[in-house]
């Protein structure tokens, strides 16, 4: 189980190194920021995933279960980071599709590049890759609290 959890933590983390990139790439840093997500929290949230992972790979050498509850730990503030990236995103993916449906009955009107220069950087993230990386990172923290907890064996 130890295994798997380290499988989907690499999964996981694939995943958000294409949303980071592709938030830093939109404008999500540049000033002015259009962003709703204010940089300590996206950073926030990559620090504190790539110390957890660090921190399980340690475990998975040492096999010392205070690793895996440390692990663990550190699960809990980035999956709360999380959700508030997800709460502050799901209002932009919806702004996006219903601009979107506007955008396709006025067929290339004017403003449409500069409404495009305005976007928030977090409206260019895939459904599929937000959805993917956050169904990996559930699973991720639910196979550690059962690596920690000794169900499965080690």
């Amino acid at each position: 189980m130890a295994i798997a959890a380290l499988i989907t933590w690499l999964l996981t983390a694939v995943g958000g190194f294409y949303l980071l990139a592709t938030w830093i790439a939109k404008g999500g840093v540049r000033t002015p920021r259009t962003s709703h997500f204010p940089p300590p929290l996206i950073f926030g949230h990559f620090a504190l995933a790539a110390a957890g992972l660090v921190l399980w790979i340690i475990y998975l050498i040492t096999d010392t279960t205070t690793l895996a509850w440390a692990a663990f730990a550190a699960t809990i503030p980035v999956a709360l980071l999380g959700f508030i990236m997800l709460a502050r995103w799901i209002p932009t993916y919806r702004a996006r599709t219903t601009s979107a449906a506007g955008e396709a009955s006025t067929a290339g009107g004017p403003g449409t590049a500069s409404a495009a220069a305005q976007a928030p950087a977090e409206r260019h993230f895939p459904i599929a890759v937000v959805t993917g990386h956050g169904l990996f990172a559930v699973a991720t923290v639910v196979l550690v609290l059962l690596t920690a907890l000794g169900v499965g064996g080690s």
